[in-house]
């Protein structure tokens, strides 16, 4: 489904990706681990078309994707949800969710099931749905902003660090959404630092270091590498 095939990305003369690797077919979790500054989320800045590779091939669906604009790329159905979650923190919940829905907005019979759809998968959401996004827990807010992205009915999302700064109940049932939105059919890439939580959900994983991808295998193969268990789940 998407293939980056060689991927180098540039800042200056600095290698932040270098000759990078990596498939994930139709239905899968796949997840990119590694520490801050390791590559994950410049890989995702590039697919999502916000940066340009400076060699390299990305393909979505066959199609070759790096050389078209974050809106076209949005429309082919790969969307990323950010790590910081860029919510407007003065709007709405529903105003949030509306904004995802951008790309639909014309359809508005399918905006109106899209959004039944998140508040299916977030009830809190519903009860909450009139209220300014800066009120919300730190874990209602990355509810809206995966919420926000499914609005525009990806084939593909792009999760940057979607337990990042939450409270552990909630990490939990924040990966429990994320298993679900996967079984209801959308293909999920996931870049984490809590490698214990993605890898139990995840079909098959990438480890970045330095910009490069040190390991990689099925979400069993890396659990038992004694490397990567030292590094990032603890052992």
């Amino acid at each position: 489904m998407l293939n980056l095939t060689n991927i180098t990305v540039k800042y200056g003369n600095y290698a932040a990706v270098n000759k990078v690797d990596i498939e994930v077919g139709q239905g899968e979790i796949v997840v990119l681990l590694g520490a801050n500054g390791a590559g994950k989320s410049t890989t995702f800045r590039t697919i999502s078309g916000l940066m340009k590779p400076h060699s390299g091939e990305i393909t979505f669906e066959k199609r070759v994707i790096n050389g078209l604009s974050a809106n076209k790329i949005v429309q082919s159905g790969v969307v990323q949800c950010p790590e910081d979650r860029k919510l407007f923190l003065q709007m709405s919940v529903y105003e949030n969710l509306k904004m995802g829905g951008y790309v639909n907005r014309k359809n508005k019979s399918e905006m109106k099931e899209l959004m039944k759809e998140v508040f299916e998968l977030f009830p809190i959401l519903y009860d909450k749905k009139d209220d300014m996004a800066g009120l919300l827990s730190g874990g209602q807010q990355q509810m809206v902003a995966i919420g926000r992205s499914l609005m525009a009915k990806p084939k593909l999302i792009l999760l940057d660090e979607p337990s990042i700064g939450l409270a552990p109940l909630v990490v939990e049932q924040m990966f429990e959404s994320i298993e679900q939105i996967n079984k209801e059919g959308t293909t999920i890439l996931l870049a984490e630092q809590n490698a214990n939580a993605a890898l139990k959900i995840a079909h098959k994983g990438y480890v970045f270091e330095n910009g490069g991808i040190a390991v990689k295998g099925s979400s069993d193969e890396l659990f038992a590498n004694d490397d990567v268990r030292k590094a990032y789940i603890g052992a």
